[in-house]
Order: C-alpha cells, then sequence, then structure tokens
C-alpha cells in the first residue's frame, strides 16, 4: 500500500493538480453555467502543514487516479518528494512529529458512511521514504504490517504531535465504551519508531483533555450525564484536582471552557464578557481568572486558536464577519501587512514555524469567491510561490460575493445573515432560497465559499443564510433566545428575513423557496406550514420531521443522539415531552403533513443514524397522500448529508429542476394539479 515516489519540481506538481479532471459527468448545464460537478468535486489538494523548522510542508494533494496521496515540498530547492501510493485509501490528515517525521491517518473518499468497514488507523513515515510504520490498526485486526507485534486499536485518534526535535513521541487517545453506551478515553505516548505505548494519563469518564507545550498532560474534561467537571494536574506525578463542575446545557456565573497552555506554562479559558465569550488568563494557583480578557470580539464570541512559538504566544485566530489573526508578534503583525497587499481580496491566514531555520511562512489564502489556495512566502524576498488550490476549476471571477446584514426579527432581535446576490444580475426582485443551517445551536454562516450557495447563485437565485435565534457565536442571548423555540420564534426569524429581503427588494414576493438539512430540513418542513403565501417551494435532506421521534427512535432505526442529550438537553433546550407536549405535536411536520401543498424535495441517507430515514419515509408516505408535488430520493449508502460527488450532483440537478419549474425565472409557484415527479427509490 505504500511506496516512494520520485522528486519532481513544484511546477510538475501545480501542472498535475491542474490536469486533474474537473468534473465527472453531469447534466447538461445552460449556456456559460459553471458545471454543477464542479461545485461539488472533492479538494484537489486538502491539506498543507509547514514543518517545525520551516524546511518543508506536507501537503495532501489529489493524484492522478483521485486518491489523496502525501507528498513533501522541500522549501529551499521547491523540490516535491512523494511519500504514499495508495490505491485503495485516501490521506485524511497529517501532523509532524518532528522535522524529518509525519504522522498522518487515512480514509476512502470514494465510500459513503453506510459502506465504510475500517478506522483511520495511524502510520508515521520520515520525509526521505524510510521508517514507514504502521501504529494503529484501521480494522480490528491488531497485528501490526511492518512487524508481529500487536497495533494500537482501530479506534485510537492522534490528539497531539508536539513536533520537538529529537522527539519521535506522539500522543494518541484510546477510547472505550461502557455497557451504557457512554464514551471514555484515556491518552497514550506513542513512539511512532518502535510503535511502542504507554499510558500518559487516564481518569474515569474522561472524554477529553488539553496537553501544554512541553508535551505533558494537563487538563481532562470529564462528562457524566448532565455534569462536566474539567480537572487539572502539575505533571504525571501529581495528582487530578477538579477546577470547576458545571451542568452542560445551563450555564452559570464563574462557567469557563478550556482552551489552551501557551510556551511559559500559562493557561488559557473561554469565559462570558459583556455578553459573549473571550479568552482569559486563568490563575492556577489562585484558581480564579485572571484580570481583563487576552483577546476579545465585540459582538462575537471569540473562539479563535493560538499561533504558538518555540517560547511564546504569537497571535490569535477570530472570527468576525470574516476571519483573521490578532498578532501579539510585531515582526509577524507586519509580514502579515505585506503578505495581505499583495493578496488584497482574500483573508490570509499565516502558519508559521516553530522553530524557524527558513525564511518562509505558509499562507493559505480564501474568500467568499475563491475556495482555499496555498502559497508559500519568502519574507526576505517577498516572493510569493503558489503550491496549489483547493478546487481548480472554480473561477472566482464567475463567483457571486456575500456580506453580512442585519434585520430586525418581529419582536426587535438582531437577526445576523449572509445575503448572496448571483452575479450579473440587477440585485432586485430576484428569486430567493433561504437556506436553514442545521444544527441548530452552532453558527451557520461564515464569509467563505459555500459549494451550495454558489451553485445556486450561479443559477440565478439570491441566497439568503440567517444565523437565526439559538445560533451559537454571537453571544449567549442570542443562543438562549431560542430554546423551546424550535418552530416558533426560531421559525418567525427565518419567515422575518425573508420579508426583510422583499422590503429590501432583493426577493420577488412570489418567488422564495426554503432550503436546509437537518435542523435546517425541519425549519424548512415548518416554513412551509407556517408560511405558504411567503415559500412556494422546499428542499429538505436529512431532514427531523417529528421531535418525538428524534428523541424516542424508531424501531426501523435509532439516533446516534447521546442519550444525556435526550433525557436532559432536549427537555430544556428543545422541549419536555410530557410538560409541552401541545407544543410539540403542534410543532410536528409530520402530525400536520397534509396542510403542505407546496413542491416538496425530500432527501434522506439510508445510513443514517442522526436522522434514521424512517423519519423522512413516513413523512413521505403522510404527505405525498395529499400532495402531488412531492419527490423523494434515498441515497441507500449515505449518512447525514452527502459524502459522494454523484450523489451531490444528483440531489442538485433535482433541487435545481425544482427550483426551476417553482420559483425560476419563467415561473411562479408550481400549478395546481402539475404532474408529481415520478420517486427516485420508492420509500
Amino acid at each position: 500500500m505504500r511506496s516512494s515516489l520520485a522528486c519532481l519540481t513544484l511546477s510538475a506538481l501545480l501542472s498535475s493538480l491542474a490536469s486533474l479532471p474537473a468534473h465527472a459527468a453531469a447534466p447538461p448545464a445552460t449556456a456559460a453555467a459553471v458545471p454543477i460537478a464542479d461545485f461539488f468535486a472533492n479538494a484537489a489538494l486538502s491539506g498543507a502543514v509547514l514543518s517545525p523548522d520551516g524546511r518543508h510542508v506536507a501537503v495532501l494533494v489529489s493524484a492522478k487516479g483521485g486518491r489523496v496521496q502525501l507528498y513533501t515540498v522541500d522549501l529551499p530547492s521547491m523540490k516535491v518528494n512523494g511519500l504514499t501510493s495508495f490505491e485503495d485509501a485516501d490521506i485524511s490528515s497529517i501532523a509532524w512529529v518532528n522535522e524529518r517525521r509525519v504522522v498522518y491517518s487515512v480514509m476512502d473518499r470514494n465510500i459513503a458512511q453506510g459502506d465504510i468497514q475500517y478506522g483511520p488507523g495511524l502510520y508515521a513515515i520520515n520525509i526521505d521514504g524510510s521508517g514507514y510504520r504502521q501504529l494503529a490498526s484501521n480494522t480490528y485486526s491488531k497485528k501490526s504490517a511492518s512487524s508481529t507485534r500487536e497495533m494500537l486499536s482501530w479506534n485510537t485518534r492522534l490528539l497531539s504531535a508536539s513536533g520537538n526535535p529529537g522527539n519521535d513521541d506522539i500522543y494518541v487517545t484510546e477510547a472505550s465504551f461502557s455497557t451504557t453506551g457512554v464514551p471514555s478515553e484515556r491518552v497514550l505516548r506513542v513512539n511512532t519508531v518502535t510503535g511502542i505505548s504507554q499510558v500518559a494519563a487516564t481518569l474515569a469518564d474522561a472524554q477529553g483533555w488539553l496537553l501544554d507545550q512541553q508535551g505533558e498532560v494537563r487538563i481532562a474534561l470529564v462528562v457524566k450525564e448532565n455534569k462536566r467537571s474539567i480537572f487539572y494536574r502539575d505533571n504525571a506525578q501529581t495528582p487530578w484536582r477538579k477546577l470547576r463542575e458545571s451542568d452542560v446545557y445551563q450555564a452559570k456565573g464563574g462557567d469557563f471552557s478550556p482552551a489552551f497552555f501557551d510556551a511559559k506554562g500559562n493557561f488559557y479559558v473561554h469565559a462570558p464578557y459583556k455578553g459573549t465569550e473571550a479568552v482569559y488568563r486563568y490563575d492556577l494557583a489562585k484558581d480564579a481568572i485572571d484580570g481583563a480578557p487576552l483577546a476579545n470580539t465585540p459582538g462575537y464570541d471569540f473562539s479563535g486558536i493560538p499561533v504558538q512559538g518555540a517560547d511564546k504566544l504569537l497571535g490569535m485566530r477570530f472570527e468576525t464577519d470574516a476571519s483573521g489573526t490578532i498578532w501579539f508578534d510585531k515582526p509577524l503583525d507586519a509580514i502579515q501587512s505585506r503578505i495581505d497587499a499583495l493578496l488584497p481580496a482574500t483573508v490570509n491566514t499565516i502558519s508559521v514555524a516553530k522553530r524557524p531555520a527558513t525564511p518562509f511562512v505558509l499562507v493559505t489564502a480564501s474568500s467568499d469567491v475563491q475556495p482555499a489556495s496555498v502559497l508559500i512566502f519568502n519574507t526576505e524576498s517577498g516572493q510569493l510561490m503558489p503550491v496549489g488550490n483547493s478546487h481548480p476549476a472554480i473561477d472566482p471571477l464567475k463567483m457571486s460575493h456575500k456580506r453580512l446584514v442585519r434585520y430586525q426579527a418581529r419582536d426587535g432581535l438582531s437577526i445576523p445573515a449572509y445575503l448572496t446576490l448571483p452575479k450579473g444580475h440587477s440585485g432586485k426582485n430576484l428569486p430567493m432560497v433561504v437556506m436553514v443551517h442545521g444544527g441548530p445551536w452552532v453558527r451557520g454562516g461564515h464569509w467563505n465559499w459555500n459549494r451550495e450557495t454558489q451553485f445556486l447563485a450561479s443559477r440565478g437565485y439570491a441566497v439568503l443564510e440567517p444565523d437565526y435565534r439559538g445560533s451559537t457565536g454571537y453571544g449567549h442571548a442570542h443562543y438562549k433566545a431560542g430554546w423551546k423555540q424550535w418552530g416558533l420564534k426560531m421559525q418567525d426569524d427565518i419567515a422575518d428575513g425573508a420579508r426583510w429581503a422583499i422590503a429590501n427588494g432583493y426577493a420577488d414576493p412570489q418567488r422564495i423557496c426554503i432550503a436546509g438539512a437537518s435542523y435546517g430540513g425541519y425549519s424548512t418542513l415548518m416554513g412551509l406550514l407556517n408560511d405558504p403565501d411567503l415559500f412556494k417551494c422546499g428542499i429538505n435532506w436529512v431532514g427531523v420531521t417529528d421531535i418525538n421521534m428524534m428523541r424516542d427512535g424508531h424501531w426501523t432505526g435509532d439516533s446516534d443522539l447521546a442519550d444525556s442529550y435526550k433525557k436532559s438537553g432536549m427537555k430544556d433546550m428543545v422541549g419536555d415531552a410530557v410538560l409541552d407536549a401541545a407544543q410539540l405535536k403542534a410543532t410536528s411536520p409530520l402530525q400536520q403533513a397534509a396542510r403542505i401543498t407546496q413542491p416538496l424535495l425530500l432527501g434522506y441517507g439510508g445510513a443514517d443514524h442522526r436522522v434514521p430515514a424512517s423519519q423522512g419515509r413516513l413523512f413521505y408516505q403522510a404527505v405525498s397522500k395529499t400532495n402531488p408535488h412531492v419527490e423523494w430520493v434515498l441515497y441507500s449508502e449515505e449518512g447525514h448529508g452527502w459524502a459522494l460527488q454523484k450523489n451531490n450532483v444528483d440531489f442538485w440537478s433535482r433541487a435545481e429542476k425544482l427550483l426551476a419549474r417553482s420559483i425560476g425565472a419563467a415561473s411562479t409557484a408550481a400549478p395546481a394539479g402539475a404532474p408529481a415527479p415520478a420517486p427516485a427509490t420508492a420509500p
């Protein structure tokens, strides 16, 4: 499964990227339209990591044949060396063990969730192709391919690779499951040359760990029922002590969550600040948050990650309306300014070597219209060298810009949303798709290139992506306002966004559709129920159709939601099965399916354990009794979303046709009595 490939130049690697098939066979596109498969193609370049000394970059590239292989780029010479040649697997993640050695895991991106029979495994190799060793099994077999010894189990995952010179060790977690199905982890320290491992940390019911910059396990996160406890120790010879116990779902004053340790051993946490989350230093001697925040972003929760040097904290990543970096290091702040001047149209994220021995930094450039591209910047000469683009078939000049907007919900709450207007159109009275994110307790909108959004915009549709109440990232009040509001105020926020778009002239009031996956699919169905005058059609994939069924499961397929969430979280955040029974019935799409008359596309995955296909099938059987405009498609191998390009192309081709006949340029709503499309798979 492995071989060392011959060296080639960087320009040859770039040429191989450009020569990859841009897209698979797809339905004919309209004139000048970007082919649908280009939007849903696998990434040509899916990862790039700078070595600890800055002499090499490890990159993950789709080689000819489509398999993701591991290459290293030697920065002084710009020579490229291939380290893997898998014919039946793709490299999925990489990290530097030290200056000369890389550790990686694998996957198969040609199969979907229902066909996965293997774990990610864990492998290590030197950059000259020597010293290959498989560390963890990717099957239930434990025998090593490089020796007769036993490997680590298939449920081993990489936790940390320090990148320290002369150190061949990494830290991994190994999961085990109790009789109730609750996972627990222990930390192992593994020598990547010998494969020998030893226990580095263990604590009953631990489900998360944090190491300091010297590789010492210092923080353990224990979750039991609805209680979360944060434990700390000075080193492996000292006992664990509890820093904080809190309720997983009901936050109170003094709560915090671990963030990171810096090179000097300072411990940082996320904690509230003026209604949002900020990063603070935590005084371990006093067991208290120390002073003012290190970093905060007014109006947004600070959720960024640190940029670490060998001896100090260099900066912090952040996201507001777009992403960026706060630099504490003045030379790096100046380098950021130089790069931004060269690449003014993109957000340019700089990765630096931990112990730089060269003048090179790695740059990832991206924007709302440009998928991520990777470049190397020489800080001495000022030269930028391109490495590759994640989606080379996408031309930024043909993409549509998105911007953050805010509108008032009917109760006065400010709702952030991203608005994308199709390139080349007037921007007035357009057909619109309101895209509802899943979760729902996540941030949905980001200023980045989004394949579904850009595909819809390329077909002439405006796209509105609201971060309705309940979404995270905008402060605790915005998040908490969504509790017990499924189908109620959360749904009002979606409708109010569509009406805002109408009032501001962006959307034609007779040509608006609603779409989404998971919770977004639930919201799609509720939008058709609550606001039939507003939403003329719906696109729902893997969407919840009944809240009680989400909690209780169904004999044809259970949900993978944690039992603690079903018992405590859902009761507080969604609704109590007994006390809120009337509300849950009134906000169940399944219970009201007969009221939906608009054209509707339903897509489900046969291997979905979050929203089993049985939920979608029952809803389809109910709604199709009275609605002839419903299309059903089941992708038997897919899970909670579409992993395969062919299924994305198929589903969005169906969506494109539904939109064209429902709200397209020549249509308003589907006429009553219009023939229903034939289902792809009989439910």
